[in-house]
């Protein structure tokens, strides 16, 4: 399978859903756009790697890890976004040491941040952009959108909040409550498993 570079093109933030962002990637040689959608955590480490001149007093997480990595001679060479299950991406960070190459396996917020922090490429399958792939009509500057852009972004932020938020969690039974509570941490939605499992606590 072919390979796509990718570039960062931006990130939107939701007017009606709180705290939830979408990271929007743009293929180099050509007009389709990744969408994904991250948390603000993420969404604030990686708008602070896009912003060179911005320094947060103490290291970020992402930081202390590109220190970390610095200081013991491991180098992240790309990251690729290799997979797409149920609405959510899978990514790899290829590393090397002493000339040796590892894989690892990564959220992709976490992968992108840390690509930004080492200047390494990102990539993504050929498939997987003409699965999740959408066209924007935005310029190519990586701050602004068309308020086309915006509707379409703030439609997929909706879809994956209607996916991932199940509403009152009172009125669930334990077993939907552990049902919810799968889902959210294979979507990697940590901070509905939190919610759903502090229900399922006042209940034990």
């Amino acid at each position: 399978m072919s390979l796509v570079r990718l570039n960062i093109k931006g990130i939107s933030y939701s007017q009606t859903q709180n705290g939830a962002y979408a990271l929007i990637l743009s293929e180099q040689d050509g007009e389709r756009k990744l969408p994904i959608v991250i948390g603000a955590f993420e969404a604030q480490s990686i708008a602070i790697a896009l912003e060179k001149e911005i320094k947060p007093p103490r290291p970020l997480t992402h930081d202390l890890f590109k220190n970390f990595a610095d200081r013991f001679d491991v180098v992240i060479k790309q990251v690729i976004i290799h997979k797409l299950v149920d609405g959510v991406f899978y990514s790899s960070i290829i590393c090397e040491r002493d000339k040796i190459e590892e894989i690892i396996d990564a959220r992709t917020s976490d992968a992108i941040s840390l690509a930004l922090r080492f200047n390494a490429p990102i990539f993504t399958y050929k498939n997987i952009l003409e699965k999740a792939g959408i066209y924007l009509k935005g310029n190519t500057n990586p701050e602004e959108f068309t308020e086309d852009d915006e509707v379409l972004i703030e439609e997929i932020l909706l879809d994956e909040n209607d996916t991932s938020n199940t509403g009152d969690y009172k009125s669930m039974s334990l077993q939907e409550l552990h049902n919810q509570l799968e889902k959210a941490v294979h979507n990697e939605d940590y901070e509905t498993a939190a919610q759903i499992r502090d229900e399922i606590s006042k209940r034990n």
